[in-house]
């Protein structure tokens, strides 16, 4: 008999359905010649496309990374491409067919990879701007705040979706549904958006109030640095 220790750590293996991966003409994804497509080939054209992207961005002056070395622009390209390509095929419903986009996969808008890593890099450019590390190369998360305070409906909404994670988690375990984590992404970071629209983290009435929003920040945070990593997934804290 299996001890109680084994049974708890005891790994299940599950055979799920998945959908088919189609291309923009919505027949199975293939070479122009129907080979099947490498995976490979799949993120290099990826990398490819993010990196003409972020440095017409950087041309423009349109991004977070003036200052940044060749070396770390380098890797956010490489983080930014690759990670695309995993959440479009993480988000879909694993047993619907999905059509094979790199224009929505490497979008900014919606519920994308790069929007979620965009939304992660705001988040410490606004905690580096408010704890006044602007200028500091390594990311230093304030002590938590020793009350929360919630003086908007923006605030309470945050923290009603921060605190579903351990639901969502639980479903996704049960149910093996990774898009189900996506969507959770997508919420708390469209709700972190609808916050700081409303509610200033650097001019706050009083330095209670800004240690409130700054934990609400931090939350937010290691929420979707954590989410991203069960995915697979690497953050960076510019872009």
């Amino acid at each position: 008999n299996k001890s109680n220790d084994d049974k708890e750590s005891a790994v299940s293996l599950e055979h799920v359905p998945f959908g088919l991966v189609q291309g923009e003409d919505g027949k199975k994804f293939a070479t122009r010649s129907g080979d099947t497509v490498k995976l490979k080939d799949l993120l290099d054209e990826a990398v490819r496309i993010a990196g003409e992207d972020i440095r017409g961005r950087m041309d423009e002056g349109n991004n977070n990374l003036d200052g940044v070395s060749e070396e770390e622009i380098e890797n956010v390209i490489r983080t930014v491409g690759i990670s695309a390509v995993k959440y479009a095929d993480l988000s879909m419903n694993r047993e619907s067919n999905y059509k094979f986009s790199y224009g929505r996969m490497l979008s900014l808008n919606g519920n994308t990879a790069p929007y979620m890593l965009y939304a992660y890099a705001r988040i410490c450019s606004i905690v580096k701007k408010a704890t006044g590390n602007s200028n500091s190369g390594d990311m230093v998360w304030p002590e938590p705040a020793s009350e929360i305070l919630i003086t908007q409906d923006a605030e309470r909404e945050l923290i009603r979706n921060l605190i579903r994670l351990p639901d969502v988690l639980n479903d996704v375990e049960n149910e093996l549904y990774p898009h189900k984590l996506c969507d959770y992404l997508f919420e708390t970071s469209q709700k972190f958006n609808q916050f700081y629209e409303s509610c200033s983290v650097n001019k706050a009435e009083t330095p209670q109030l800004k240690e409130s929003r700054l934990s609400l920040c931090t939350v937010t945070a290691s929420t979707i640095r954590l989410l991203l990593q069960i995915l697979g997934i690497d953050v960076v804290q510019r872009l």
